[in-house]
């Protein structure tokens, strides 16, 4: 099984395989027998979005994936990957003080 979910073998002899029955720690009605479950999953956990990004993952299903927006705070917006934000590199006054 995965990672956030439980393994359960129903009947442990060597004549019985691949019986063992995977379950979402967060979702325990999301079951897969003999591998895996696909479970929910909010992608912003990971945080997938660079720095001064805000990052939203509207749908949370195992069938969404790569669904997640992460936003600037400009405005500007990206799917499934980090936003190409803009940066003002004179903003902390990188020439000194009277200088343009």
């Amino acid at each position: 099984c995965g990672m956030g979910q439980t393994c359960e073998d129903p009947n442990k002899s060597y004549t019985s395989q691949h019986d063992f029955k995977c379950t979402c720690d967060n979702d325990p009605s999301l079951t897969q027998v003999d591998g895996p479950a696909i479970c929910f999953k909010d992608e912003c956990l990971a945080q997938p979005c660079g720095a001064d990004q805000t990052c939203n993952d509207p749908t949370q299903t195992k069938d969404s994936l790569n669904d997640f927006t992460c936003t600037c705070k400009n405005g500007v917006m990206a799917t499934g990957g980090s936003a190409t934000c803009e940066v003002d590199e004179c903003s902390n006054d990188p020439c000194g003080m009277g200088q343009t």
